[in-house]
């Protein structure tokens, strides 16, 4: 069998792509080295008959018309705006929304005091708008600085260095300047457009997406079976002149022959309680306290009903290239993007050779992103 393309990885990127170029008439043969379609978007019902996300919540949500259209020729869509709050007191349930907005801040500080701070936020900055705590901290005014410093005490720092194992004083000034206050009663997570989850799961829009007489999927295929990349790229010892788009980690391509690039992993513990809920929102984070960063519990984003619910936690941890370890965040900084840039020259040389995704250009994309970077990249 001939194929005009090789697409390494199952995700977001090599579907979209895949589905793409069998539009245009190509032969793809789609290799995954996991099991199963869908990268980490991969849902599944466990024993309780809930489904599940294997690999951690993934809430769609977009203002891309042009990846709303696409995404939605193999799906409907469930209706779900994601909500979060906080637990942001040690050893209490009191929770708060998270971004912190205006009702968060009513909370942190009673009803009075929220109000008189509410009325100078909003003079300062107007309505409906995200302000950064650095940007408040910098303010003259003190109540201004006060809200800022409970925003980071309370919400983003413990919280931090749980996610990325990083001390309070190593934590990048640029990345405390994005934590928001918002300006509004919206307890939303997130403000687009277009948000749900996918009527039947993910793992049905991947099966739809890929269903095309042009597209081939092997799962449980390392790509290094078939694929190997010296003088030439080589598909099944033989020189192939097609073109390979590579989703997977970069250093990974290349036996890691420069050392290891830097990301976080997660280890996931689920939970089936016999009880119809647990939480009171899809997601709680645990702010300042516990050793995971938050419990999603995922019948508030497929509507089941039923008698047990199942819950997971979130532990993040370093990358070490473990067997069964899966690396999800890039670490991002000078020093990591100088050895990511020695095998970028590496991949260079085979012009062939597309380099798609989180992984393959360490860096971290929402749903939505990656889509769009495919629908991009193949125009």
């Amino acid at each position: 069998m001939y194929y005009n393309t090789i697409v390494i990885g199952a995700g977001f990127a090599g579907a979209v792509s895949a589905r793409l170029l069998a539009e245009k008439g190509e032969k793809v043969l789609i290799l995954e080295q996991r099991p199963h379609i869908g990268g980490n978007a991969y849902d599944r019902l466990d024993q309780a008959g809930v489904l599940i996300h294997q690999y951690g919540p993934h809430i769609f949500h977009t203002n891309s018309e042009k990846v709303f259209d696409f995404l939605s020729r193999f799906t409907e869509w469930r209706d779900y705006q994601h909500r979060v709050v906080a637990r942001f007191l040690p050893g209490s349930d009191a929770v708060m929304p998270v971004p912190f907005n205006l009702t968060s801040l009513r909370i942190a500080f009673g009803e009075e005091e929220g109000a008189r701070l509410e009325e100078k936020l909003r003079a300062r900055f107007g309505r409906e708008q995200k302000v950064g705590i650095l940007a408040l901290r910098q303010e003259e005014d003190e109540d201004l600085k006060k809200v800022a410093d409970y925003v980071y005490e309370h919400v983003f720092v413990h919280y931090t260095v749980k996610q990325w194992g990083t001390p309070p004083e190593q934590i990048d000034p640029a990345t405390t300047a994005r934590v928001p206050v918002f300006l509004s009663t919206d307890d939303r997570y997130f403000q687009d457009r277009w948000q749900g989850i996918p009527k039947d799961g993910y793992t049905a829009l991947f099966e739809k997406m890929l269903d095309h007489p042009n597209i081939t999927v092997l799962t449980g295929t390392p790509a290094g079976k078939r694929l190997t990349f010296g003088d030439n790229i080589l598909f099944d010892g033989a020189v192939f002149d097609g073109k390979v788009v590579y989703t997977g980690a970069l250093d990974e391509l290349f036996d890691c022959r420069f050392g290891r690039l830097p990301y976080r992993t997660l280890d996931f513990q689920f939970e089936t309680l016999d009880r119809e809920w647990f939480q009171p929102r899809g997601t709680v984070n645990y702010t300042v306290d516990e050793d995971f960063t938050r419990i999603t519990e995922f019948k508030y984003f497929s509507g089941q009903q039923l008698p047990k619910t199942t819950i997971v936690k979130e532990y993040s941890r370093p990358y070490t290239g473990a067997e069964g370890e899966i690396p999800y965040y890039a670490i991002i900084n000078p020093e990591n993007m100088a050895l990511y840039g020695r095998y970028q020259e590496l991949a260079a040389k085979y012009l062939g050779l597309v380099l798609l995704g989180r992984l393959a250009e360490y860096r971290y994309y929402n749903m939505d992103a990656i889509t769009l970077r495919a629908i991009e990249t193949f125009a």
